[in-house]
């Protein structure tokens, strides 16, 4: 029997200074999370990843005590920073009880041109994983627009409404992806310093 749709829980975090809109694919089941935002699976290392890039430190924004993130430190600092975040899916089916995204069934892509449209200093489109990757591919290109998968750490140039932008495709986050936190922290400071933001 088919598992019903699931709907995404969160809404888009949009900020109007935004220069950067980070998309993954979906949120993990919500037995996964440590805290109601994105990125909550706590061995999930996006925000260890923020703490090397911006502070040098991978336990910044870590209560390790809780098995938690410090959400409220969190969302300021994506504010003061300009960065938006979303996943390319708005409704999944999940084909196996886990956060894979083998496993994850697109039912309704997000309107990711139309994101686009509501952050007027966005520079940058940036996917954190093969499967968004794909997905904002297919949603850019049902727009008309013409853009290249980069590699991985990369970035490619597109337009869209005569706004000049780069779409960077960055390295998962999660564990299950063979890099290390350092490595994967590497990459991600790569494109803030060419974005002027760290």
């Amino acid at each position: 029997m088919k598992q019903p749709a699931e709907r995404h829980p969160l809404k888009p975090f949009l900020p109007q200074n935004a220069r950067v809109l980070m998309l993954g694919s979906f949120p993990p089941p919500r037995a996964r999370w440590s805290m109601d935002f994105f990125y909550p699976n706590f061995i999930n290392d996006m925000w260890r990843v923020m703490g090397v890039v911006f502070y040098g430190d991978r336990l910044h924004f870590v209560d390790e005590r809780n098995k938690t993130f410090r959400l409220e430190m969190i969302v300021k600092f994506l504010e003061e920073k300009g960065i938006a975040l979303y996943d390319t899916a708005t409704a999944v089916r999940r084909l196996k009880d886990n956060a894979s995204d083998k496993f994850l069934e697109i039912v309704e892509p997000t309107d990711i041109a139309a994101m686009i449209l509501r952050l007027p200093t966005l520079r940058a489109v940036v996917t954190t994983g093969q499967k968004a990757t794909d997905t904002l591919l297919e949603s850019l290109s049902a727009n008309g627009v013409d853009v290249a998968s980069p590699a991985v750490g990369g970035s490619t140039p597109f337009i869209y409404k005569a706004r000049e932008l780069k779409f960077y495709r960055m390295p998962s986050t999660s564990r299950a992806y063979p890099l290390s936190l350092d490595k994967k922290a590497e990459r991600y400071a790569t494109m803030f310093r060419e974005l002027d933001m760290i």
